[in-house]
């Protein structure tokens, strides 16, 4: 960890010049390299009390994002919160340091800035530009599905910032709703460079062992998104984010990805029998561009050929669009969040959201509980609802590679003449587990099923419920009074997209 820490206190000069061409299929070349860096966004001796912490934006395996107001200047921030321990025992220095790089060299009006970096002993932090329209997901869910006209603005914008990602040399590889990200007046922005990989000619200096997987066939990004040749283990292309355009401008029309199923084996299936349903109601130009952009061969995706971005830019779903004055074009007329009962969530500025591992010295005891929850718990948005606890890098060790907790708290299972503490953790896998907070085991497997007659979730009152299935039902108390909030999650989670 001292290692990690010397390379992103280091503010010294990039060594040499930046001679690189841009190149558009990660052919001949090498990754720059330099030993030594001068980082745009600084590393600040920032602590987290310098903060005000607000609604959570989105969680990660080792990560959280968070709405953090600095209290001195009153700007707000996305403040990205990783979990150092976490990193090191899965390994994945390389990916914060990249992505840490990545964002300080690019600018463009498509994508989040980095402003500034600072750590303590327990977390890595990353001041990145606050997006205050929300995700795309949430319009999509919203409207249920977009207009023609919105997804051709939607979608133009989120073309002209990944030419500059790929002209930079750059496969963003999760590109999805979720991480295209609304200004607040409306304009897209890419977000998440936790998986990106520089090609063998990329513009980007790295620092040494600043990189991501060597390996092309390596698996990352969201199962419902990702291409065949991934799948299949060919090497990496820029073709990987235009399929993954493709199933966005799918699920900005249809209000579903192209690929959805049960489970992520038969999603793979469905994504390698490309077996894919057009409604009536498409337009042929809409229909023509997914089906194109969803070609089994990556070089014949638009984007991806001689042509370049031209002849994706030229298609004649995106007729009419002034390429040159995006960023001046008035945006959709976005859908606002659903109004809350007062009770079931609260107001998204809560300042009081201080896990005990992150910053040195908060006297914050930990007690296995639910963290504030935000307003987008009302709105359905899954991905939003965890926790606190679900940062903690001791409860990794239940989840399977790119599984992560949706909710989590310390509760008491009730039996007849005795009730025990156990941690129920709900993820987006989806699984529904209890686990011994002291052994640290596994004691219940709670059988997942989309089917309220399957599994349900009855509230007695705002501390206790009862999860039923077909062969049993098993009653908790939450002391902190979250039942509602478990009713919630769990439907939302059987009713997700």
């Amino acid at each position: 960890m001292l290692a990690m820490e010397k390379d992103f206190d280091s503010k010294l000069r990039i060594q040499g010049n930046n001679s690189s061409n841009v190149g558009g299929s990660g052919g001949a070349g090498s990754v720059q390299r330099a030993k030594s860096f001068s980082f745009r966004a600084p590393q600040e001796n920032f602590t987290i009390q310098d903060f005000e912490l607000g609604k959570i934006y989105g969680v990660g395996s080792y990560s959280k994002v968070v709405r953090a107001k600095k209290k001195d200047t009153g700007i707000i921030y996305a403040l990205k919160i990783m979990d150092k321990k976490f990193i090191t025992k899965e390994n994945k220095t390389a990916y914060v340091k990249l992505e840490r790089i990545v964002l300080d060299q690019l600018d463009h009006p498509g994508i989040v800035q980095l402003y500034f970096t600072f750590q303590d002993t327990f977390s890595l932090y990353m001041a990145l530009e606050s997006c205050e329209g929300g995700e795309l997901f949430d319009q999509i869910t919203r409207k249920n599905r977009l207009s023609e006209d919105e997804a051709r603005f939607y979608a133009a914008e989120v073309v002209d910032a990944l030419e500059y990602i790929h002209g930079m040399g750059l496969i963003h590889r999760d590109i999805k709703p979720e991480n295209l990200l609304l200004t607040a007046e409306g304009h897209i922005k890419i977000a998440d460079f936790g998986s990106v990989k520089p090609m063998q000619d990329s513009q980007i200096t790295l620092l040494p062992n600043a990189a991501s997987d060597d390996k092309a066939c390596t698996f990352v990004g969201t199962a419902a998104y990702v291409p065949p040749e991934v799948l299949n283990s060919s090497p990496a292309t820029f073709g990987i984010d235009l399929w993954a355009l493709g199933c966005t401008l799918y699920q900005m029309l249809l209000g579903t990805s192209p690929f959805k199923d049960a489970s992520e084996w038969l999603i793979f299936q469905r994504i390698i029998a490309r077996d894919i349903r057009f409604p009536n109601y498409l337009s042929e130009e809409a229909r023509d561009l997914i089906d194109r952009l969803l070609d089994i061969d990556p070089s014949r995706r638009p984007g991806a050929g001689r042509d370049g971005y031209s002849s994706l830019k030229m298609h004649p779903f995106f007729k009419g669009v002034d390429w040159r004055n995006l960023r001046k074009q008035t945006p959709p007329r976005p859908a606002m969040e659903p109004m809350v009962q007062s009770g079931e969530a609260d107001d998204g500025h809560d300042s009081s959201w201080y896990p005990s591992h992150v910053g040195d010295g908060l006297a914050m005891q930990n007690d296995g509980n639910v963290g504030t929850s935000s307003s987008s718990e009302a709105s359905g948005h899954i991905t939003r609802l965890a926790s606190i606890d679900s940062f903690d890098s001791k409860w990794q060790q239940f989840l399977e590679p790119g599984e992560s907790v949706l909710m989590i708290s310390m509760v008491k299972k009730i039996q007849k003449l005795s009730s025990k503490k156990v941690q129920l953790i709900l993820t987006n896998k989806p699984k529904l587990i209890y686990v011994d907070p002291s052994k640290l085991v596994v004691k219940g497997n709670i059988i997942w099923s989309d089917n309220s007659n399957d599994l349900s979730i009855q509230v007695a009152s705002p501390s206790h419920f009862k999860i039923c299935t077909p062969k049993k039902v098993l009653s908790f108390e939450d002391a902190k009074q979250r039942a509602w909030q478990w009713k919630k999650a769990i439907e939302s989670l059987q009713n997700r997209c």
